[in-house]
């Protein structure tokens, strides 16, 4: 059998921490950050975590299943 191929945008996008968690950079804070409060992009600093709805497939990616 060949082996499966990880996907390349998903390994650079995604990170596994040390227990197992997915997680990854939020959206939304590259530019046109003026009209945006501090709040709002004091939270987006912090990495989010991939949900159980989408981690079967975001894992399939990565080639963890």
């Amino acid at each position: 059998m060949p082996k499966v191929k990880t996907n390349s945008s998903a390994k650079k996008r995604f990170k596994v921490t040390g227990s197992g968690k997915i997680t990854f950079q939020k959206a939304f804070k590259r530019h046109i950050l003026t009209k945006k409060s501090t709040k709002r992009k004091r939270s987006l600093r912090q990495d989010g975590v991939v949900s159980d709805a989408n981690l079967h497939f975001v894992k399939r990616l990565l080639g963890m299943k």
